[in-house]
């Protein structure tokens, strides 16, 4: 479900960042698309008066917050998502043919360390790789 522009106004201020218009722009675009590096979020936001710095800048200050999180470093790029849950422990599926990389909440693996090293986990990442259905199709 969308959040209105009050709504994630009022989440940034929750967590103790200023609202600004580039910082509500870019967690409505991660709300919307999902995980995006840097380069997808600045091409995402087409011309928008914000230059790449500043949405970096806000990709790093919504991720400190907690709003956002890195979801993938497939390819060695940093991939975003809005933290919309505390439990982002879904798998994530990288196109080798687009680049596209997607959240894939259905194919969620169930995982129970028990032990000395219970403890320690503070989470965990599974990235996929293949050729997504949209790529298969062509």
């Amino acid at each position: 479900m969308a959040l209105s522009d009050e709504a994630i106004e009022a989440l940034i201020r929750e967590k103790g960042l200023r609202v600004t218009a580039t910082r509500v722009a870019v967690l409505r675009l991660l709300q919307a698309k999902g995980p995006l590096s840097h380069t997808e979020a600045v091409a995402e936001l087409g011309d928008a008066r914000w230059d790449k710095a500043t949405i970096y800048r806000n990709l790093i200050s919504l991720a400190d917050a907690g709003l956002a999180l890195v979801v993938s470093n497939a390819g060695g790029m940093a991939r975003y998502a809005y933290a919309e849950q505390a439990d982002h422990s879904h798998p994530h599926f990288e196109c080798t043919q687009c680049g596209q990389v997607s959240c894939l909440p259905h194919a969620a693996p169930k995982m129970n360390v028990q032990g000395r090293w219970a403890a320690s986990i503070d989470g965990a990442t599974m990235q996929l790789r293949g050729r997504c259905p949209d790529c298969l199709e062509t």
